[in-house]
């Protein structure tokens, strides 16, 4: 299943840590994330729940970007 979330990241390298922060989360089969539209794109792993590895997503980019916010 992919689905796109409207997101809040200040810079291009920052997109492309969070991009790293969300591949690298469970439940995740792929991600991409645009400084220039300001959206994620997730491709969630077969049987992952989409809230819950969307919450991991979150927790993983803040680490990176701490005031990012993604609306899900």
């Amino acid at each position: 299943m992919n689905k796109t979330y409207k997101i809040e990241v200040d810079c291009a390298n920052c997109a492309a840590k969070m991009e790293e922060a969300a591949k690298n989360t469970e439940g995740v089969a792929n991600a991409t994330v645009s400084f220039m539209t300001q959206k994620m794109k997730v491709e969630f792993a077969e049987g992952a729940d989409e809230k819950a590895v969307m919450k991991s997503v979150l927790k993983a980019c803040k680490k990176v970007e701490p005031d990012c916010e993604i609306e899900f």
